[in-house]
This record gives structure tokens, sequence and C-alpha cells, in this order.
């Protein structure tokens, strides 16, 4: 069964936290502004990992929706209406890719992420997404205390606002002794 549902054997994994989003929350638009800036970085980075055989896993909010599954989150955050639906669609998971829903803002908290990276032999962890001062930044830290090898690709997050967001990579840097980078400089593992 193993080999059937994880295809993957990888020291390291790319986790994309919340780019599957509707941006229906109080500054949601400043965040999306900033969001389809980094759509094109973040494209380019998981065709780099899928090249490398990389995992990618997308590690979601279920924003409240209990009875919730990647299917019917990404239908409501690529519906006509939906204010992110040009950058859901730009980054939106493909069979190859794992999906994980999450209750909270950590990727690890109350999740099958930790499980999930053991299967995959993973060490070490490459983190994108949103927002980079809520989410990406409780992941960082919860990767820390599982002794996880951490890199924050800073052209691959956004936040509200440019203060925000380099603060917090900052902070991440210091506090969660992340490295934190820019996508160029990833050098993935030869196959």
């Amino acid at each position: 069964m193993r080999d059937r549902d994880v295809d993957h054997s990888s020291a390291v994994a790319v986790i994309f936290v919340d780019v599957i989003n509707h941006f229906e929350f109080p500054d949601g638009q400043r965040l999306l502004k900033n969001a389809l800036q980094v759509a094109p970085n973040l494209v380019r980075f998981k065709a780099r990992a899928r090249r490398a055989g990389v995992p990618v896993i997308y590690v979601n909010d279920n924003f409240g929706r209990w009875r919730s599954d990647v299917k019917s989150l990404l239908e409501y955050c690529t519906r006509i209406e939906a204010p992110g639906r040009e950058f859901v669609q730009a980054i939106e998971p493909d069979e190859e890719d794992y999906f994980v829903l999450k209750p909270m803002h950590s990727a690890f908290y109350q999740t099958p992420l930790d499980t999930l990276l053991r299967y995959f032999g993973a060490s070490s962890i490459i983190l994108a997404g949103l927002a980079t001062n809520s989410c990406v930044i409780c992941s960082a830290h919860d990767a820390k205390m599982r002794d996880l090898q951490t890199t924050v690709v800073s052209d691959c997050c956004a936040a509200r606002g440019l203060r925000e967001h380099t603060q917090t990579l900052q902070h991440m840097k210091s506090m969660a002794v992340a490295e934190v980078v820019q996508s160029s400089s990833i050098r993935f593992p030869k196959r």
C-alpha cells in the first residue's frame, strides 16, 4: 500500500502553505495583490522540484469548512466570483502532488504531515506560500521543534505588505533557525 500511495523517497520535501486560498477575509485583497506577484516564482519553483523528483506537498487551511476536501476547496477557490481565482489556477496541485488539510496556522498542527515526511525519509523541508507572517512562520517554528532542517523561499512567500514580509523572514532566520533564500539559489539533490 505504501508504494501505491507515496511515490517518493526524498531527504527533502517542498511544502506550499495556504496557496489554495479564497482571500475572503480582512486584508485579503492586500495579500492577494502580493500573492499574484510571487505566483510565477511558485510555478517555476514547483517545476524545478518536480524535475528533481522532490515531492511537493500542499498544506492548506480548511477555512473552517469541516466537511471540506481538496476537490471542494479547489472548486470554491476557483469559482467565477472568487477573488483569488487567477492565483489559485496558476498554482493549483495536480495528481503528482500531495495535499494535506490543516485546521490552524501551522502545517504540522493536528495534520498527518509529520507521518508523510517520515514516509519520504525527509529530514529537511522547503517552505513557501501564504502568509509569511502567519502560517509560514508558524510552520517554520513547528519544523524547528521537530528537528527538521528548514529553508524558507523568500520570493515564493507573500504577506500583506513588504515590511511585514521582510520582518518575518528575519525572525524566522534568527528564531526558527531557518535558512532564508531566493528560489534561484535552491539546489535540489540530483536523482
